[in-house]
């Protein structure tokens, strides 16, 4: 979405004057090369527009396949069940910078890199907000809830259970049941001396991968979706460095039998720079169940809208930024987390 800038009105200050318009294309200019650029938000989010206080997603049941009738006789009416409803809320954020009067009168022409580098900055931080409350929003989808920049966010799934759990319902009523999208087990470590190898990380791509793909509509169907996104912790060297092995390599890594790699090409990497983990453990998503069941979402209400003025108390010249964004997940059932761990509790068992 493009900036919205407002330029300051009444008499103002020559320099001041003869800021205002590089600074708004400087701003609008850091825009667009940002939004070029990409992020988190971009990677692993469904990212829409919004004009409403918020956002509310509804899941139904799938209509059943078409039945065999006898000749002349009528359809089997089938029905369309409400399942979930999740609402994602809009925030709002801001931030100011200033130039003071001082700095006005003395920089002289120094002034007007101050004020680029500021802009700059600026812009920056506006994206940074986005990509780091999406980061921050999967990292933590082992809660319920977290707080971000002190916004206060909802980590659940439509189902009211936080984005990964071992206990998902599908479904309702008669027809419902549960499902894990949290695993624990031999992830990249195996053996008592937990000993990390890529075989070990292949041999568990491939069974959470499958597990991924028997995930279950709403009917209770196997939704089919394959996994394509491997995202990580960006604290874990080793584990990074075996994943990147693992499916960048033609052949099966640890063995001299020249066998193939099923892994390879099939799979994108994306490390999480805040996501800062204790242990190894990997989230697995396939990017096409994200786009059709409305998985992770980011939705832009208002965009960013600078404003400038003086302010005649200080003499000061400032800068607000202002703007709306909502982060949440409508669905679970695009996405997995696996913790490598033998101890019991912490997901369902991957073997």
């Amino acid at each position: 979405m493009a900036i919205i800038y407002s330029k300051s009105s009444g008499t103002v200050d020559a320099q001041i004057g003869r800021l205002e318009t590089p600074i708004k294309m400087i701003i609008e200019h850091e825009s667009d090369q940002l939004s070029r650029a990409g992020g988190v938000r971009d990677w692993l989010f469904c990212v829409e527009d919004s004009d409403r206080f918020g956002e509310t997603i509804v899941g139904q049941n799938e209509f059943d396949v078409f039945t065999s009738v006898e000749e002349g006789a009528g359809a089997e009416n089938d029905e369309l069940r409400e399942t979930y409803r999740k609402f994602i809320e809009h925030i709002q954020f801001m931030k100011e910078f200033t130039i003071t009067a001082q700095m006005m009168e003395d920089a002289r022409y120094g002034v007007a890199a101050d004020a680029k580098r500021r802009a700059e900055n600026f812009t920056r931080a506006y994206y940074k907000t986005q990509h780091k409350i999406c980061e921050y929003a999967l990292a933590n989808g082992t809660e319920a809830s977290g707080v971000f920049a002190r916004a206060k966010l909802d980590l659940t799934a439509p189902d009211g259970l936080p984005l990964f759990s071992q206990n998902h319902v599908w479904g309702s009523g008669a027809r419902s049941g549960t499902q894990s999208n949290l695993f624990a087990g031999d992830v990249f470590c195996s053996g008592t001396e937990r000993t990390p190898s890529a075989a070990t990380f292949e041999a568990a791509l491939a069974n959470l991968s499958v597990r991924l793909r028997n995930m279950k509509d709403e009917n209770g169907e196997p939704l089919g979706y394959t996994a394509d996104t491997i995202v990580l912790p960006g604290n874990r060297p080793i584990a990074e460095q075996i994943a990147k092995k693992v499916c960048g390599s033609e052949g099966a890594l640890g063995n001299g039998y020249n066998d193939i790699n099923l892994h390879f090409g099939n799979w994108n990497v994306v490390i999480l720079p805040t996501w800062q983990s204790e242990d190894d453990r990997v989230m697995i998503m396939s990017s096409e169940a994200n786009r059709n069941l409305a998985g992770n979402l980011f939705f832009n209400r208002v965009p960013l809208s600078v404003s400038n003025w003086v302010d005649h108390h200080t003499g000061n010249y400032i800068w607000n930024g202002r703007c709306r964004f909502g982060v949440g997940f409508g669905s679970y059932k695009h996405i997995l987390l696996a913790v490598d761990s033998t101890a019991s509790g912490l997901g369902t068992p991957i073997a």
